[in-house]
Protein backbone atom coordinates (compact mmCIF):
# COMPACT_ATOMS: atom_id res chain seq x y z
CA UNK A 1 0.00 0.00 0.00
CA UNK A 2 2.90 2.35 0.73
CA UNK A 3 4.24 1.75 -2.78
CA UNK A 4 0.85 2.43 -4.37
CA UNK A 5 0.40 5.60 -2.32
CA UNK A 6 3.85 6.85 -3.34
CA UNK A 7 3.08 6.13 -6.99
CA UNK A 8 -0.24 7.97 -6.69
CA UNK A 9 1.47 11.04 -5.25
CA UNK A 10 4.15 10.89 -7.96
CA UNK A 11 1.44 10.69 -10.63
CA UNK A 12 -0.33 13.69 -9.11
CA UNK A 13 2.93 15.67 -9.04
CA UNK A 14 3.80 14.64 -12.58
CA UNK A 15 0.40 15.83 -13.84
CA UNK A 16 0.00 18.76 -11.50
CA UNK A 17 -1.98 20.84 -14.00
CA UNK A 18 -4.59 18.15 -14.61
CA UNK A 19 -4.70 17.32 -10.90
CA UNK A 20 -5.24 20.94 -9.83
CA UNK A 21 -7.86 21.44 -12.55
CA UNK A 22 -9.74 18.37 -11.37
CA UNK A 23 -9.36 19.39 -7.72
CA UNK A 24 -10.72 22.88 -8.36
CA UNK A 25 -13.55 21.55 -10.52
CA UNK A 26 -14.56 19.02 -7.89
CA UNK A 27 -14.34 21.61 -5.11
CA UNK A 28 -16.55 24.05 -6.99
CA UNK A 29 -18.97 21.27 -7.88
CA UNK A 30 -19.23 20.09 -4.28
CA UNK A 31 -19.71 23.70 -3.15
CA UNK A 32 -22.58 24.12 -5.59
CA UNK A 33 -23.94 20.72 -4.66
CA UNK A 34 -23.83 21.53 -0.95
CA UNK A 35 -25.44 24.91 -1.55
CA UNK A 36 -28.26 23.34 -3.58
CA UNK A 37 -28.86 20.66 -0.93
CA UNK A 38 -28.93 23.26 1.85
CA UNK A 39 -31.29 25.42 -0.20
CA UNK A 40 -33.55 22.42 -0.82
CA UNK A 41 -33.47 21.61 2.90
CA UNK A 42 -34.61 25.13 3.77
CA UNK A 43 -37.29 25.06 1.07
CA UNK A 44 -38.65 21.81 2.50
CA UNK A 45 -38.66 23.33 5.98
CA UNK A 46 -40.55 26.37 4.66
CA UNK A 47 -43.12 24.16 2.93
CA UNK A 48 -43.59 22.15 6.13
CA UNK A 49 -44.18 25.35 8.10
CA UNK A 50 -46.57 26.60 5.45
CA UNK A 51 -48.49 23.33 5.59
CA UNK A 52 -48.95 23.80 9.32
CA UNK A 53 -50.31 27.34 8.93
CA UNK A 54 -52.51 27.24 5.82
CA UNK A 55 -56.24 26.79 6.48
CA UNK A 56 -59.23 26.47 4.19
CA UNK A 57 -62.15 28.44 5.64
CA UNK A 58 -65.63 27.43 4.47
CA UNK A 59 -68.38 29.93 5.39
CA UNK A 60 -71.71 28.19 5.98
CA UNK A 61 -75.22 29.35 5.16
CA UNK A 62 -77.64 30.09 7.98
CA UNK A 63 -79.72 26.95 7.29
CA UNK A 64 -76.76 24.64 6.75
CA UNK A 65 -76.45 21.31 8.55
CA UNK A 66 -73.25 22.13 10.36
CA UNK A 67 -72.46 18.71 11.83
CA UNK A 68 -73.25 16.93 8.56
CA UNK A 69 -70.96 19.29 6.65
CA UNK A 70 -68.22 18.78 9.23
CA UNK A 71 -68.44 15.00 8.77
CA UNK A 72 -68.32 15.36 4.98
CA UNK A 73 -65.29 17.65 5.20
CA UNK A 74 -63.45 15.20 7.44
CA UNK A 75 -64.12 12.45 4.91
CA UNK A 76 -62.07 14.25 2.23
CA UNK A 77 -58.77 12.30 1.94
CA UNK A 78 -56.53 15.39 1.75
CA UNK A 79 -57.99 16.94 4.93
CA UNK A 80 -55.75 16.43 7.95
CA UNK A 81 -57.95 18.19 10.49
CA UNK A 82 -61.38 19.86 10.43
CA UNK A 83 -63.27 21.78 13.07
CA UNK A 84 -66.43 23.82 13.29
CA UNK A 85 -66.24 27.37 14.60
CA UNK A 86 -69.59 28.92 15.45
CA UNK A 87 -70.48 32.51 14.62
CA UNK A 88 -70.23 33.39 18.32
CA UNK A 89 -66.71 32.00 18.53
CA UNK A 90 -65.72 33.90 15.37
CA UNK A 91 -67.06 37.13 16.87
CA UNK A 92 -65.08 36.50 20.06
CA UNK A 93 -61.89 35.99 18.04
CA UNK A 94 -62.52 39.14 16.01
CA UNK A 95 -63.16 41.29 19.09
CA UNK A 96 -59.80 40.18 20.51
CA UNK A 97 -58.08 41.69 17.47
CA UNK A 98 -60.50 44.60 17.01
CA UNK A 99 -62.52 45.70 20.06
CA UNK A 100 -64.72 47.86 17.83
CA UNK A 101 -66.20 44.69 16.30
CA UNK A 102 -68.18 44.07 19.52
CA UNK A 103 -69.74 47.54 19.33
CA UNK A 104 -70.65 46.99 15.69
CA UNK A 105 -72.19 43.60 16.48
CA UNK A 106 -74.29 45.21 19.24
CA UNK A 107 -75.79 47.57 16.65
CA UNK A 108 -76.34 45.31 13.64
CA UNK A 109 -76.06 41.82 15.14
CA UNK A 110 -73.40 39.18 14.61
CA UNK A 111 -72.38 39.38 10.93
CA UNK A 112 -70.10 36.34 11.00
CA UNK A 113 -71.37 32.93 9.79
CA UNK A 114 -70.52 29.53 11.17
CA UNK A 115 -67.20 28.45 9.66
CA UNK A 116 -65.45 25.18 8.88
CA UNK A 117 -61.69 25.44 9.26
CA UNK A 118 -59.74 22.73 7.48
CA UNK A 119 -56.04 21.89 7.53
CA UNK A 120 -54.66 19.95 4.58
CA UNK A 121 -52.07 17.18 4.59
CA UNK A 122 -50.01 18.93 1.91
CA UNK A 123 -50.07 22.57 0.95
CA UNK A 124 -50.34 21.52 -2.71
CA UNK A 125 -53.78 20.05 -1.93
CA UNK A 126 -55.24 23.37 -0.77
CA UNK A 127 -56.93 24.25 -4.06
CA UNK A 128 -58.35 20.73 -4.46
CA UNK A 129 -59.81 20.72 -0.95
CA UNK A 130 -61.24 24.22 -1.42
CA UNK A 131 -62.99 23.14 -4.64
CA UNK A 132 -64.47 20.02 -3.03
CA UNK A 133 -65.70 21.90 0.03
CA UNK A 134 -67.20 24.68 -2.10
CA UNK A 135 -69.33 22.09 -3.90
CA UNK A 136 -70.96 20.88 -0.65
CA UNK A 137 -74.58 22.01 -0.13
CA UNK A 138 -74.84 24.70 2.53
CA UNK A 139 -71.40 26.28 1.86
CA UNK A 140 -71.73 29.92 0.81
CA UNK A 141 -68.08 30.74 0.17
CA UNK A 142 -64.57 29.35 0.59
CA UNK A 143 -61.41 31.30 1.37
CA UNK A 144 -57.83 30.00 1.48
CA UNK A 145 -55.67 32.89 0.31
CA UNK A 146 -55.51 31.68 -3.28
CA UNK A 147 -53.11 34.35 -4.50
CA UNK A 148 -50.61 33.82 -1.69
CA UNK A 149 -50.80 30.03 -1.41
CA UNK A 150 -50.77 29.22 -5.12
CA UNK A 151 -47.89 31.57 -5.87
CA UNK A 152 -45.87 30.36 -2.90
CA UNK A 153 -46.42 26.69 -3.71
CA UNK A 154 -45.47 27.14 -7.37
CA UNK A 155 -42.35 29.09 -6.48
CA UNK A 156 -41.14 26.70 -3.79
CA UNK A 157 -41.93 23.61 -5.88
CA UNK A 158 -40.04 25.09 -8.85
CA UNK A 159 -37.03 25.88 -6.66
CA UNK A 160 -37.04 22.37 -5.20
CA UNK A 161 -37.32 20.70 -8.63
CA UNK A 162 -34.59 22.91 -10.08
CA UNK A 163 -32.40 22.02 -7.11
CA UNK A 164 -32.84 18.29 -7.67
CA UNK A 165 -32.09 18.60 -11.39
CA UNK A 166 -29.01 20.71 -10.72
CA UNK A 167 -27.73 18.18 -8.17
CA UNK A 168 -28.04 15.39 -10.74
CA UNK A 169 -26.22 17.38 -13.42
CA UNK A 170 -23.45 18.38 -11.02
CA UNK A 171 -22.86 14.80 -9.92
CA UNK A 172 -22.73 13.63 -13.53
CA UNK A 173 -20.33 16.41 -14.50
CA UNK A 174 -18.05 15.67 -11.55
CA UNK A 175 -17.90 12.00 -12.46
CA UNK A 176 -16.85 12.83 -16.01
CA UNK A 177 -14.17 15.19 -14.73
CA UNK A 178 -12.65 12.43 -12.62
CA UNK A 179 -12.83 9.99 -15.54
CA UNK A 180 -10.98 12.38 -17.82
CA UNK A 181 -8.34 13.30 -15.22
CA UNK A 182 -7.48 9.68 -14.41
CA UNK A 183 -7.41 8.72 -18.07
CA UNK A 184 -4.99 11.58 -18.77
CA UNK A 185 -2.78 10.43 -15.91
CA UNK A 186 -2.76 6.85 -17.16
CA UNK A 187 -2.07 7.96 -20.71
CA UNK A 188 0.92 10.00 -19.50
CA UNK A 189 2.30 6.81 -17.91
CA UNK A 190 1.37 4.52 -20.81
CA UNK A 191 4.96 3.38 -21.38
CA UNK A 192 5.39 2.46 -17.73
CA UNK A 193 2.05 0.63 -17.74
CA UNK A 194 3.06 -1.32 -20.85
CA UNK A 195 6.29 -2.43 -19.16
CA UNK A 196 4.39 -3.48 -16.04
CA UNK A 197 2.00 -5.56 -18.14
CA UNK A 198 4.91 -7.25 -19.93
CA UNK A 199 6.46 -8.11 -16.55
CA UNK A 200 3.22 -9.80 -15.48
CA UNK A 201 1.73 -7.17 -13.16
CA UNK A 202 -1.90 -7.82 -12.38
CA UNK A 203 -4.66 -5.44 -13.39
CA UNK A 204 -5.30 -4.61 -9.74
CA UNK A 205 -1.66 -3.73 -9.14
CA UNK A 206 -1.60 -1.41 -12.17
CA UNK A 207 -4.91 0.24 -11.28
CA UNK A 208 -4.30 0.77 -7.56
CA UNK A 209 -2.15 3.97 -7.74
CA UNK A 210 -4.67 5.63 -10.03
CA UNK A 211 -7.59 4.54 -7.86
CA UNK A 212 -5.81 6.07 -4.86
CA UNK A 213 -5.19 9.22 -6.91
CA UNK A 214 -8.92 9.65 -7.53
CA UNK A 215 -9.66 8.91 -3.87
CA UNK A 216 -7.12 11.51 -2.67
CA UNK A 217 -8.43 14.17 -5.05
CA UNK A 218 -12.00 13.46 -3.93
CA UNK A 219 -11.07 13.68 -0.25
CA UNK A 220 -9.15 16.95 -0.74
CA UNK A 221 -12.02 18.45 -2.72
CA UNK A 222 -14.51 17.41 -0.04
CA UNK A 223 -12.39 18.94 2.72
CA UNK A 224 -11.95 22.22 0.84
CA UNK A 225 -15.64 22.40 -0.01
CA UNK A 226 -16.74 21.88 3.60
CA UNK A 227 -14.14 24.36 4.88
CA UNK A 228 -15.68 27.03 2.64
CA UNK A 229 -19.34 26.00 2.68
CA UNK A 230 -19.92 25.57 6.42
CA UNK A 231 -18.85 29.04 7.69
CA UNK A 232 -20.37 30.72 4.62
CA UNK A 233 -23.74 29.04 5.20
CA UNK A 234 -23.80 29.78 8.93
CA UNK A 235 -22.93 33.42 8.28
CA UNK A 236 -25.61 33.73 5.58
CA UNK A 237 -28.35 32.13 7.69
CA UNK A 238 -27.46 34.35 10.65
CA UNK A 239 -27.89 37.37 8.38
CA UNK A 240 -31.22 36.03 7.10
CA UNK A 241 -32.48 35.51 10.67
CA UNK A 242 -31.62 39.11 11.49
CA UNK A 243 -33.25 40.59 8.39
CA UNK A 244 -36.21 38.20 7.96
CA UNK A 245 -36.81 36.16 11.12
CA UNK A 246 -40.05 34.79 9.65
CA UNK A 247 -38.08 32.39 7.44
CA UNK A 248 -37.41 29.04 9.20
CA UNK A 249 -33.73 28.67 8.24
CA UNK A 250 -32.00 25.47 9.34
CA UNK A 251 -29.05 25.98 11.67
CA UNK A 252 -29.20 23.12 14.18
CA UNK A 253 -26.08 20.89 14.03
CA UNK A 254 -28.13 17.70 14.26
CA UNK A 255 -29.69 18.45 10.87
CA UNK A 256 -26.70 20.04 9.15
CA UNK A 257 -24.04 17.50 10.16
CA UNK A 258 -25.53 14.50 8.28
CA UNK A 259 -26.10 16.59 5.16
CA UNK A 260 -22.61 18.11 5.11
CA UNK A 261 -21.10 14.74 5.96
CA UNK A 262 -23.06 13.26 3.06
CA UNK A 263 -21.61 15.87 0.71
CA UNK A 264 -18.09 14.97 1.87
CA UNK A 265 -18.70 11.23 1.49
CA UNK A 266 -20.25 11.82 -1.92
CA UNK A 267 -17.15 13.69 -3.09
CA UNK A 268 -14.89 10.87 -1.93
CA UNK A 269 -17.17 8.26 -3.49
CA UNK A 270 -17.27 10.05 -6.82
CA UNK A 271 -13.48 10.31 -6.85
CA UNK A 272 -13.19 6.61 -6.10
CA UNK A 273 -15.80 5.46 -8.62
CA UNK A 274 -14.48 7.76 -11.33
CA UNK A 275 -10.96 6.43 -10.98
CA UNK A 276 -12.16 2.81 -10.88
CA UNK A 277 -14.20 3.19 -14.06
CA UNK A 278 -11.45 5.14 -15.84
CA UNK A 279 -8.69 2.63 -15.07
CA UNK A 280 -10.90 -0.29 -16.00
CA UNK A 281 -11.85 1.26 -19.32
CA UNK A 282 -8.26 2.23 -20.16
CA UNK A 283 -6.91 -1.26 -19.50
CA UNK A 284 -9.73 -2.79 -21.55
CA UNK A 285 -8.76 -0.54 -24.45
CA UNK A 286 -5.15 -1.72 -24.22
CA UNK A 287 -6.27 -5.30 -24.52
Amino acid sequence: MKYHLRQALLAMRGNVTATLATLMTMTLTLLMLGFVLLLTLNVNRTIEQLEGQVEVAAFLAGDAQDESLLAQARAIPQVRDARLVTSTQVLTEMTQDSPFARDAAALVGNPYPDTLRLRVARVEDTRTVAAQVAALPGVDDVEYGAGYVDTTVRTLSAVRLAGYLLVGLLLLGTLFNILNAVRVAMYARRDEISVMRLLGATRGFIRMPHVLEGLIVGALAAALALAILTPAYLSLTQRVQQLAPVFPVVRDPGTLAPLLGGVACLGILIGLLGSVFATRRYLQELE
